[in-house]
C-alpha cells in the first residue's frame, strides 16, 4: 500500500481532476520533514532503499562517487509542473481524497504496480550499482534535497552528520561502507560531512572504528 503514495502516476491524475490525494500529502511532508532530518526518509523508511540494500547483499556493486544524478531533477521538475498544470486547468484543487486511485484497485493492477517498481530498481541496483534508482531516476529525492538544501542555507538545528576531525586515522572504511559511494573520508578530512546526496543511513558511524562520525543535531 505504501507504494501507492509514492506514486508519480495517481496525483497526476488526481490533480487533473483538481483533488488533492494522498501522494501529493506524502510529497509535501517529505519537503518538511526534509527541513529537520534531511534524506533520512531515503535512508530508513523508503521502501524502495530497502529493496536496494536487500540487493546489496547479493551484489557488492556500487554507483559511481563522481557521477551526479541529473535525470531526476528532470523529473521531479516535469512531474511537479504537470501537478501544478493540471490543477490550474481544473479550477485549483477542490478536495482532499486521500486514497483517491487505491481502494478501486484490483489485485492485477496491485500486482503490475508492484512488478513496474521492482522493475525500475532491480535492473539498476544489478547493472549500474547499488541505490542507482536514488541517484538517478528517483523523483522524490530532489524534493527532499531542496529541503535539506534550505536548512543548511537557514541554519536553523536539524538532524545531521557531524565529523571529529582528530579522531580520523584515514582507514577509508567509511568510503567502502557509504551506499552512495561518497568520498566520506574527504569530508570528515574537511570537517564538512554534508552532501546533497546523503541519505543519513548512517552506515559510515557504524562502520568508523574511530568514532570520528556521529549523528548531531
Amino acid at each position: 500500500m505504501l507504494h501507492l503514495f509514492l506514486s508519480p502516476v495517481l496525483v497526476v491524475f488526481a490533480a487533473s481532476q483538481g483533488i488533492v490525494n494522498g501522494s501529493l500529502v506524502m510529497y509535501i511532508l517529505l519537503f518538511l520533514s526534509s527541513l529537520f532530518v534531511g534524506r533520512a526518509f531515503c535512508g530508513w523508511v523508503c521502501p524502495g532503499g530497502g529493496l536496494n540494500e536487500i540487493c546489496a547483499v547479493v551484489t557488492r556493486k556500487r554507483v559511481s562517487g563522481r557521477s551526479v544524478g541529473k535525470a531526476k531533477y528532470v523529473i521531479s521538475a516535469v512531474l511537479l509542473s504537470a501537478i501544478v498544470l493540471l490543477a490550474a486547468r481544473a479550477g485549483g484543487f477542490q478536495s482532499v481524497d486521500l486514497f483517491y486511485g487505491t481502494g478501486s484497485s484490483t489485485i492485477t493492477q496491485e500486482l503490475i504496480m508492484f512488478f513496474g517498481a521492482l522493475a525500475m530498481i532491480l535492473p539498476a541496483a544489478f547493472a549500474v550499482g547499488t541505490r542507482a534508482n536514488c541517484r538517478y531516476i528517483c523523483w522524490m529525492a530532489p524534493i527532499m534535497i531542496a529541503g535539506t538544501a534550505l536548512r543548511k542555507r537557514a541554519g536553523w538545528a536539524a538532524l545531521h552528520l557531524e565529523a571529529h576531525t582528530e579522531l580520523c586515522e584515514q582507514c577509508g572504511t567509511c568510503n567502502k561502507s557509504c551506499p552512495i559511494n561518497l568520498d566520506v573520508m574527504e569530508r570528515v578530512l574537511e570537517g564538512e560531512l554534508y552532501h546533497r546526496e546523503c541519505i543519513l543511513c548512517g552506515s559510515c558511524i557504524d562502520a568508523c572504528p574511530h568514532k570520528a562520525i556521529t549523528y548531531a543535531i
